[in-house]
């Protein structure tokens, strides 16, 4: 079950490509659009990828950061990043813990079979570290376009 809008973020810290570390609080200050989604270089993750690429001038022009987190490794995003220039850090998560911590994990189905696997879920978190906005089974079509009209009501 994922976080309440009102809740805190809860800390963390991760590998994310090229090595470097990312650090929640390191971010406070900031506002933050965290999405999760279950795997590098696949259609449906490389198009969501791709459009926050394509839009990546909006988001930071309402002030906000984007970071993605899947449970694929710090070698794997290395190469979705190259292969579609990506301009923003991917989280390696391959324990799952922030997956956990974020309540993403859940069942999901795939040709008739059920498995446990990252629910496509994005959060808005505020500079002072509180989740504003949750998206749940986040679809792809129109939801930057959500994301931005959301940080742009909740800034003002």
């Amino acid at each position: 079950m994922s976080l309440e809008i009102g809740s805190k973020a809860p800390a963390f810290s991760a590998e994310v490509n090229g090595g470097q570390k990312f650090k929640l609080s390191d971010n406070l200050g900031k506002w933050l659009v965290l999405y999760f989604y279950p795997q590098d270089d696949t259609e449906t993750c490389t198009k969501q990828a791709c459009d926050f690429r394509d839009n990546m001038e909006r988001i930071t022009s309402v002030g906000a950061n984007v970071v993605g987190v899947s449970p694929d490794g710090v070698k794997s995003h290395d190469k979705f990043t190259s292969k579609y220039d990506l301009n923003f850090q991917l989280i390696a998560d391959e324990s799952k813990e922030i997956c956990n911590l974020y309540g993403v994990i859940g069942e999901k189905s795939m040709f008739g079979k059920k498995y446990m696997g990252v629910i496509r879920t994005s959060y808005i978190i505020d500079p002072k570290g509180e989740i504003k906005m949750v998206y749940n089974n986040v679809q792809i079509k129109g939801h930057i376009d959500k994301i931005i009209a959301d940080l742009e009501t909740l800034q003002s």
